[in-house]
């Protein structure tokens, strides 16, 4: 399946001059939303994961599904206040300013082979910010999914020591 294919581009959308790409096509359709959660099944399913990390708020979608193919748990990385148990938080740049996400304390144990999922991989930063909050906790980072790869916008350089799959890559905008 071409994936590209059902991915819209919606232009000056968050702001004047970005080409946002929409996976919201991609969920609607059911085939591609299996080929997509077969497709990482297909790339993951010997590399022995214990848990699955998906990334608020789009992470949330695949993640899970993905951890049931592979018969692991879930565990969810929030933004700031959304986590009710003990956590850490990490800090990560942004264009303007900073933000930071959030991960319990007990959601990974030493040694577990972690999984992480996000949407979109942009400039990295979310992204190795959540790697910092696994490794903290003792986990092994396995690899890192997206369906959508900016690549234009050079992210593997910010995760360069990691197995990074994704389903589309752009290398323009």
């Amino acid at each position: 399946m071409n994936l590209d294919e059902k991915i819209r581009t919606i232009p000056d959308f968050p702001k004047k001059g970005i080409m946002f790409k929409d996976i919201t096509t991609v969920l609607q359709d059911a085939e591609a939303l299996k080929f997509c959660i077969d497709s990482f099944y297909e790339y993951y399913k010997d590399k022995q994961i214990t848990k699955v990390i998906g990334i608020e708020s789009r992470g949330f979608i695949i993640a899970p599904a993905l951890a049931y193919r592979l018969g692991v748990g879930f565990v969810p990385i929030r933004k700031p206040g959304k986590l009710p148990a003990e956590k850490i938080r990490q800090e990560y740049q942004l264009e303007y300013g900073t933000d930071a996400i959030e991960i319990h304390t007990d959601s990974i144990r030493n040694g577990d082979r972690v999984l992480l999922h996000d949407d979109v991989l942009a400039t990295g930063g979310t992204m190795k910010a959540a790697c910092s909050l696994v490794e903290q906790l003792g986990g092994e980072i396995v690899g890192i999914s997206f369906l959508i790869e900016l690549a234009f916008l050079n992210p593997r350089m910010k995760l360069s020591n990691y197995d990074i799959h994704s389903l589309v890559s752009y290398a323009s905008e």
